[in-house]
């Protein structure tokens, strides 16, 4: 599903991405974490082809992203607010991406239907722009945009920030139903290790833009993120 090699990305002297080979297979639900600095948004940004990498490739299902198109029709993310279409309502928003994705309305209000008790009535039908909503709302209409379209690959940086408790803990149970359903290869970056683990059936732990640990045995992972974080 996605394959990258010898990717680089330097600034200057600066080396802030430096992975030798990750493959994410499809239908995997991969975990990316790491300190601040660590390199994730850097990595996400590449391999949705917003940064060039200094060298190396990223492909999504054998198409190198920095030289076709075709990947970015099974392709959703959401990264931050700056992807949203801030001066739209989320229902103006949602039915501009409707167009574009060529969905029907049927099509649209089963979408939305998956995501009633992730909004919890707090996103649709209430007349507020985009920009004004919380970030946390913020953040759920990014979510179930990036659901739009039938995507192959969802990546999300950091899903869990800025939501309630209960809004976490709603998320999960639909990623997990996503994953199993639809068999949609996540990439989820985190801080959250407790999130993470739950969800992903393989963690990556990045460190000064490498890769440091490939962690896939599930009850190993959480002893592991907590020995490397406290030191």
């Amino acid at each position: 599903m996605i394959q990258i090699s010898q990717l680089k990305k330097q600034y200057k002297e600066a080396v802030v991405l430096d992975i030798d080979s990750l493959d994410i297979p499809s239908g995997e639900c991969f975990g990316l974490v790491g300190n601040n600095g660590a390199g994730k948004t850097t990595l996400f940004r590449i391999i949705l082809d917003l940064v060039r990498a200094s060298s190396g490739y990223v492909k999504i299902n054998g198409e190198d992203v920095s030289k076709t198109e075709a990947w970015k029709a099974k392709t959703g993310a959401y990264l931050d607010e700056h992807m949203l279409l801030a001066y739209l309502t989320p229902d103006e928003y949602f039915e501009t991406l409707r167009v574009i994705y060529g969905m029907s309305v049927a099509d649209l209000k089963n979408h939305l239907d998956r995501f009633t008790e992730l909004f919890n009535d707090e996103v649709l039908g209430k007349k507020k722009y985009i920009r004004d909503l919380s970030k946390g709302n913020l953040k759920k209409v990014g979510i179930a945009a990036a659901l739009m379209g039938n995507p192959e690959v969802v990546l999300l940086d950091e899903p869990f920030e800025n939501l309630d408790p209960s809004s976490q803990i709603r998320l999960k149970k639909l990623i997990l139903r996503e994953t199993e359903n639809s068999r949609i290869t996540f990439l989820i970056s985190s801080h959250d290790l407790n999130h993470v683990t739950e969800i992903c059936e393989r963690i990556v732990l990045l460190e000064k833009g490498k890769v440091i640990r490939d962690l896939r045995e599930k009850s190993e992972m959480m002893g592991e993120l907590e020995a490397y974080f406290t030191g």
